[in-house]
């Protein structure tokens, strides 16, 4: 399965447009405008399964700055301040990582 399979390709087109630049990145925007917010819990954890890339379970600080890489190949790294913020926002137990469940935060964002 792949992202495609659940998101719709012009909706991630638009997310990856809206933060283009440095800085830009706003983990609820993207939620929003790549069509993820609209999701079901399932939806939202298949979607998680894809971007854990070593499968760990968990979507650590090194895996989430090639966020948007995982959506498109080309799309840029995020910088240190959006990984940052993105996983203070996503980490809800304070472990430095997030959990499946972590990603459902923004459904409700």
């Amino acid at each position: 399965m792949s992202l495609t399979d659940i998101l719709s390709p012009s909706d991630i087109a638009a997310a990856l447009r809206d933060c283009q630049a440095p800085d830009s990145f706003s983990p609820k925007k993207f939620f929003q405008i790549s069509g993820m917010s609209k999701k079901s819990s399932s939806q939202l954890k298949e979607i998680f399964r894809i971007l854990d890339n070593d499968q760990s379970g968990f979507i650590e600080e090194d895996e989430l700055k090639y966020f948007l890489q995982r959506f498109e190949c080309g799309a840029r790294v995020l910088t240190t301040s959006e990984t940052k913020t993105f996983l203070a926002a996503a980490d809800h137990d304070g472990d430095g990582k997030i959990g499946a469940e972590g990603i459902n935060l923004f459904k409700y964002r």
